[in-house]
């Protein structure tokens, strides 16, 4: 499966909070918040999915990746996303691993090995 969701009883803003303080704790900033229902509805289309996508960073990670093969800039910054379907707010992303996994280099799957386990720890707190 190439994504990792979880469930939680928060609101989106109350998992979205919880988040980026689990993610702060892994040296990982949020460096853009998307709200796709608001910016789809500011160009004239209607979705009533409450859906937002944050793009999160850790600097020093991002360095040892396009260290290695600057091609994985393609796949950076991490994305995560906090929506509410059926009346359930879930918290999920890509799993580094899948992307990596098609560049087929050992050292960088490595990284993203390292990497999505503690992004998937962050969604696990943020519970």
């Amino acid at each position: 499966m190439f994504h990792y969701t979880v469930e939680t009883n928060k609101t989106i803003e109350q998992a979205i909070e919880a988040l980026t303080e689990n993610l702060k704790a892994e040296k990982f900033g949020v460096l853009w918040r998307l709200d796709m229902k608001e910016k789809l509805h500011e160009k004239g289309v209607e979705f009533d999915m409450p859906y937002e996508i944050l793009e999160v960073c850790n600097p020093v990670e991002a360095k040892r990746v396009l260290s290695e093969d600057a091609l994985v800039g393609y796949f950076l910054p991490c994305k995560l996303a906090v929506y509410v379907e059926n009346g359930t707010t879930k918290i999920g992303m890509p799993k580094p691993t899948a992307l990596i996994g098609l560049a087929e280099n050992d050292a960088l799957m490595s990284i993203a090995s390292d990497i999505e386990k503690r992004l998937t720890a962050c969604v696990d707190k943020s519970i």
